[in-house]
Parts: C-alpha cells; structure tokens; sequence
C-alpha cells in the first residue's frame, strides 16, 4: 500500500496558487467547490500535484 503513494507528490495551497497564477482565496474556493480535490491536513491543505495538471487540462479543454 505504501508504494501507491510513493509518487504523489503534494502542493500547499500558496504553491498552487503560483503555480496557477492565481491568489490563495482563489484556490480555497476551488477546493471548497469541489473543482479542485485536495486533502485536509489538521486545518491546513495538500492538493496533488496530478490535480494541477487535469484542472488546467480540462479547463482548457472546456473554453475550446
């Protein structure tokens, strides 16, 4: 079970947001919407880092 999660790497939600160019709130939203999955740890959050990439793929994919 451990090697699942070997590769996951997870992102606090101020590297997210960098990463999407957006501000923190922006990303709590996304996460409180249920747009953007993520993992409660204690009161702060951890998204995976996969999540990332198929929100900007399916938003992408949603504006074409």
């Amino acid at each position: 079970m451990a090697n699942e999660f070997e590769d996951v790497r997870f992102l606090t939600v101020a590297e997210v947001a960098d990463m999407m160019r957006v501000s923190k709130m922006t990303v709590y939203r996304m996460v409180h919407a249920g747009e953007l999955p993520a993992i409660r740890f204690g009161r702060s959050f951890r998204v995976p880092e996969s999540a990332i990439a198929n929100a900007i793929t399916q938003n992408v994919a949603d504006t074409a």
